[in-house]
């Protein structure tokens, strides 16, 4: 988890990375609270498909956040109305590849048998989980960080694509 906050925070900024890291544990928390409930056995199978949760969910939190960094260089206006409209932009690809996924894991949970009904029912469960906290708690918590420290995301984001030019390439007036 620590090294998930450092390279979001080293590729987007510390805000973001604090949204992802959330949105990771509200995940794995709520699955594993669902897997409990449901009586299920945590076993070695179980065990993977968290940590299968877990790469789902950071990878649809960087994509969401990917979006809203390109909307904070490129649009003009509040950022909670940016950050709302990079949501829109990226809902119709979040929910399409959530779909895809739980067809294929509906099926494997039908047609798998009772030796991967465990592990098909916690993917079931950490893909719905997952779809909703990248969008209603990750993209949330940036904005709430971000109005909490009074940090300008903008400014930010723009800064680290400077950076990232390198000096090198910066014009030089006289």
């Amino acid at each position: 988890m620590i090294a998930i906050l450092f390279y979001v925070t080293v590729r987007f900024e510390f805000a973001f990375a604090l949204g992802a890291l959330v949105a990771l544990v509200h995940d794995l928390i709520i699955v594993l609270g669902l897997v409990t409930i449901s009586g299920l056995e945590v076993s070695l199978i179980t065990v993977g498909a968290f940590l299968t949760i877990a790469g789902y969910s950071i990878n649809d939190s960087i994509v969401v956040f990917d979006r809203v960094r390109e909307g904070l260089k490129t649009k003009r206006g509040d950022v909670k109305d940016i950050m709302n409209y990079s949501l829109n932009a990226t809902l119709a690809r979040t929910l399409l590849t959530s779909l895809t996924t739980m067809l294929t894991l509906v099926t494997l949970y039908i047609f798998g048998g009772p030796a991967l009904n465990n592990f098909a029912f916690t993917l079931i469960a950490g893909v719905l989980v997952g779809t909703y906290s990248s969008i209603f708690v990750a993209s949330p918590i940036v904005l709430w960080w971000a109005r909490k420290t009074k940090t300008n995301l903008r400014r930010e984001v723009l800064d680290s694509e400077q950076d990232k030019i390198g000096p090198e390439s910066q014009v030089i007036e006289a």
